[in-house]
């Protein structure tokens, strides 16, 4: 499957819309600065495990890394 990303004005959104309903494609609408439900989830998640301490600096990362 593949996903298109469309920037139609006003007029064309209606022409649009009519269009993908006729050729019965499912479709979605978002606001221009809304993220997939995936990435909102994997942010909250990020932001609880840094309230619960699971968290490290870039240099702590480094010297693990390079101890690898």
């Amino acid at each position: 499957m593949e996903t298109y990303l469309v920037h139609p004005d006003k007029i064309q959104e209606k022409a649009l819309k009519a269009f993908l309903k006729a050729l019965e494609v499912p479709y979605e609408i978002r606001k221009e600065n809304s993220l997939p439900a995936h990435v909102l989830s994997g942010i909250k998640k990020g932001q609880e495990d840094i309230k619960a301490g699971k968290s490290f600096s870039l240099e702590e990362f480094k010297k693990k890394i390079s101890n690898l």
